[in-house]
């Protein structure tokens, strides 16, 4: 009973389920979920977190890069948030191309998600930035293959 209540309240394994974050994760990765973190807190920028994307699409894993109060973009496939390009160490730099986006406002009670792998990821750029209500938990750890994230 104790191990039923502390998968849904919170923490679950989640299954990566595309490559959009390749290569901090693969589809196919297990992933843990935190999902009591961010009723304390809400999320900071570099956190991997499970969205639920609009439309009904199944949950997905995706990065934060900019929360609410910032003006985010991409210029020439650089991040540039609040005016200033962003160091992204875990970006798949061979899946970036010469993209550009906004810039655009996160609002209040939102943060703007993208996959680390930009050229396969469906994300804010397309859905938006994201309601902090529709982010179901934080990625903690990669269950396996067994790594720290």
């Amino acid at each position: 009973m104790l191990l039923v209540l502390t998968w849904v309240l919170a923490a679950e394994p989640i299954r990566v389920g595309s490559s959009s974050m390749t290569p901090t994760l693969r589809d196919g990765d297990q992933v843990l979920l935190d999902k009591v973190t961010y009723r304390f807190r809400k999320p900071r920028v570099g956190e991997l977190v499970v969205v639920q994307p609009p439309g009904g699409e199944p949950l997905a894993v995706k990065r934060v890069v900019a929360v609410a109060g910032s003006d985010v973009a991409l210029e020439d496939g650089a991040l540039i948030v609040d005016g200033v390009e962003q160091r992204e160490p875990a970006l798949d730099l061979a899946g970036v191309d010469g993209v550009y986006f906004g810039p655009a406002a996160v609002p209040d009670d939102t943060v703007f998600v993208l996959g680390d792998n930009r050229g396969e990821s469906v994300d804010s750029r397309s859905y938006g930035p994201v309601p902090l209500a529709d982010i179901v938990g934080r990625v903690v750890v990669r269950l396996w293959p067994p790594t720290r994230l």
